[in-house]
């Protein structure tokens, strides 16, 4: 047993049933790749914000173009070594409740239930104008249909199902309104400088209160929103592990820091894992 596994071990022990909170080291197994580097710095510019998306025709026509040579990649990713302990453990009694920073779906294709999407999911888009919900998927077609000479575009992978084309001219790419109405369609994703929707905020801190501790995975809390968590749970006196590869916003309250793979160790932690105490 690695000394990684054995104290993760020790602090579900300690706290038997935790409240888990994951980030993008989490679906880096699965191929999706992070935004930031082991010291929390952006590896790339920082993403696009929900203003200039609103306001910015030819921000907005970047997006959507980037987003139709990325997709596949995300929408074809599989749950790796990481999401199925995870599952495990939450199958075990071990967690109360997960919350993801995260916008791919992949706890719940492993089997997660009860997860909090925080900041949204990328397989659906919402209308701007009347509200109405609609996949993804279908959307994907309607970019290809309206664009067929961007398909032969080859790019680097970006986080989120982003993809570079940084050289790109973007005046002419089309951007499909919504069927219904015409209107402006938007990932249903918090967008960089937007906030989290009060009802995901409020099911989050009151799975924090009904839990005996806090576990932080792949992520460096460095954006408010999951951070927030970390400094509610270290006020409440309760204990704080993270697991992630490289610095975290939260150093400095941690009980418990694990610098290590968060796949081969939630692998071998969930197989040794005692069943809790009835």
């Amino acid at each position: 047993m690695t000394e990684a596994v054995q104290r993760l071990l020790g602090f579900l022990d300690a706290a038997p049933r935790v409240l888990l909170l994951t980030g993008a080291g989490v679906s880096t197994g699965s191929g999706i790749p992070d935004y930031r580097d082991a010291d929390g710095a952006w590896k790339r510019g920082a993403p696009i914000t929900g203003q200039v998306f609103r306001n910015d025709a030819l921000q907005r026509a970047r997006y959507w173009a980037r987003s139709m040579i990325g997709w596949p990649l995300l929408a074809g990713a599989q749950p790796n070594l990481a999401h199925r302990a995870l599952a495990a453990l939450q199958t075990q009694g071990r967690i109360t409740r997960l919350i993801t920073q995260n916008v791919d779906g992949l706890h719940q294709a492993a089997g997660s239930t009860e997860v909090i999407d925080l900041h949204g999911r990328l397989d659906t888009l919402i209308c701007l104008a009347c509200g109405q919900h609609s996949p993804r998927s279908v959307f994907q077609q309607r970019l290809q249909d309206d664009n067929p000479d961007w398909a032969a575009h080859d790019a680097m992978a970006l986080p989120d199902g982003d993809a570079d084309l940084e050289h790109a001219d973007f005046s002419a790419f089309m951007v499909p309104g919504c069927i219904d109405c015409g209107g402006m369609l938007k990932p249903d994703v918090v967008f960089f400088g937007e906030g989290v929707p009060r009802q995901r905020v409020d099911a989050a801190f009151a799975a924090l209160q009904a839990s005996d501790g806090l576990l932080i995975v792949g992520s460096s809390l460095m954006v408010y929103s999951g951070y927030r968590f970390a400094v509610a749970a270290h006020e409440r006196g309760l204990p704080i592990a993270v697991l992630t590869l490289g610095k975290t916003r939260a150093d400095e309250i941690v009980d418990v820091k694990i610098d290590a793979p968060c796949g081969e160790t939630l692998a071998a932690a969930a197989h040794l894992a005692r069943e809790p105490a009835c």
